[in-house]
């Protein structure tokens, strides 16, 4: 059976289990899985998809819904915390939630469970007015999430509230089952005057196949502050499609900072809607892969009001026989004058049989806007090698300097300091070297 038919039968039982949830839910649900019945998964026909295939990935035959409930001690994974500093945790294993490893709470904002927010009474009123709002339901994927998304994370911070500690949104998936697909869904509601932090981290913990196809609605309401981080280095069999949608409103600012350094494909689907004046996103990535690694950044910026700007910056560094993609449009509306757009991705191919797919895109319809994108394929410069050769740097540990000094400005940018020092230290070890300093 292709995973598409499996899918389409999984989906009734799956509707069976849910007779508790709203008819409007259910209505959800189900315009999303005609969607997906129609639209089927994506192929390389479609000018969004022309480099990346889900080919492979679509030949194993998942566990659609694993029932078995996994105990994960935090020894053996607290390394991927950020654990140097203080945060609320939301931690989910093989898609479901871990109270054990969690630290959620309710102290004047919500960090609690999209499965709650779904389905009591009190939360109503902001899932009725957020959830599936930003969301694409033309996009299959993204349909087919919504069908099946029963868990994730549930984040609002009610207006002017400062969130003193980051949240940290991990998943882990154990291998029990030898292939494994996850559908993960985080709404993510920020209001008036409010400020937050989020890490984002998927990660298996064997080697055995695992797709995650997970969504995630951030809205920034007038003048909220939203920084979000994904970091994404996980095993060669594991696959993400990472669909998330930003909705900002007047004088908000939101920034999202993706880290792509492990798996085996990764699609980064990543679409920002200005609806106010004065509103700034910041788009910013590095990408070191190697082997046969896959990558795929694909950015919008939607600038529909005046006086508003958007900044996209990725740098990719590929090595042996990887790939990149990079795909970022910007969409400036005829209403939206005065509108400052900068775009910017600058790739190093250390290997000859290593490749990227460049391709930044502006359409304007406004006349009085300050607009630019670029894009830039190469290798590291040979001049200034050499002369740190001579002044006694090894080859190896010259190579690696370079590439940090390369793609240091997307880390300039990034505002928690564990986060820099984490992304250095991976930096390096992708790098095969200590660089000698800490950020």
């Amino acid at each position: 059976m292709e995973l598409k038919d499996k899918l389409l039968s999984s989906f009734m039982v799956f509707e069976d289990r849910l007779h508790d949830e709203s008819k409007h839910l259910n209505d959800i649900r189900n315009d999303a899985i005609q969607s997906f019945q129609e639209k089927g998964f994506p192929t390389k026909k479609e000018e969004d998809w022309k480099y990346t295939s889900l080919n492979a990935l679509l030949k194993h035959d998942y566990c659609i819904s694993p029932k078995q409930e996994t105990a994960v001690e935090f020894k053996e994974v607290k390394k991927y915390f950020i654990d140097d500093i203080d945060t609320y945790k939301i931690v989910f294993i093989d898609g479901k939630y871990s109270s054990f490893l969690s630290e959620t709470t309710h102290d004047g904002i919500d960090v609690c469970l999209m499965s709650s927010a779904l389905n009591k009474p009190k939360y109503k009123i902001i899932v009725d007015s957020y959830y599936n709002k930003a969301a694409k339901s033309d996009h299959s994927l993204t349909a087919l999430n919504t069908a099946f998304a029963s868990e994730g994370a549930y984040i609002h911070i009610p207006k002017n509230k400062v969130v003193t500690k980051p949240i940290q949104i991990v998943h882990f998936s154990t291998g029990n089952e030898a292939t494994l697909m996850l559908q993960p869904r985080n709404l993510i509601v920020v209001d008036e005057n409010s400020h937050v932090q989020i890490i984002e981290r998927h990660q298996s913990l064997t080697s055995n196949v695992v797709l995650t196809n997970s969504v995630t609605e951030i809205f920034a309401n007038k003048r909220a502050i939203v920084d979000y981080y994904k970091i994404q280095n996980d095993n060669q069999e594991a696959s993400l499609i990472d669909n998330t949608y930003v909705s900002q409103k007047q004088s908000s600012r939101a920034s999202v900072h993706t880290f792509s350094f492990g798996g085996k494909l990764i699609r980064n689907n990543l679409q920002f809607f200005q609806k106010g004046e004065h509103i700034d996103s910041t788009l910013k990535g590095i990408t070191i892969i190697g082997d046969k690694q896959h990558v795929d950044h694909n950015t919008l910026v939607h600038h529909i009001e005046p006086n508003c700007e958007s900044h996209q910056d990725y740098k990719g560094i590929f090595a042996d026989r990887s790939t990149g993609v990079f795909n970022g449009k910007v969409v400036v509306e005829k209403e939206a004058q005065k509108t400052n757009a900068f775009q910017a991705n600058n790739n190093i191919l250390v290997d000859d049989k290593a490749t990227i797919n460049t391709k930044p895109q502006l359409e304007i319809f406004a006349d009085d806007v300050k607009c630019s994108h670029g894009c830039t394929i190469g290798q590291l410069d040979k001049d200034a090698l050499f002369y740190m050769q001579t002044r006694g740097i090894p080859k190896k540990e010259a190579k690696a300097l370079l590439t940090y000094a390369f793609a240091n400005n997307v880390l300039e940018s990034v505002k928690i300091n564990a986060i820099k020092t984490r992304i250095n230290k991976l930096i390096a070890q992708k790098l095969g070297v200590n660089l000698g300093f800490d950020l």
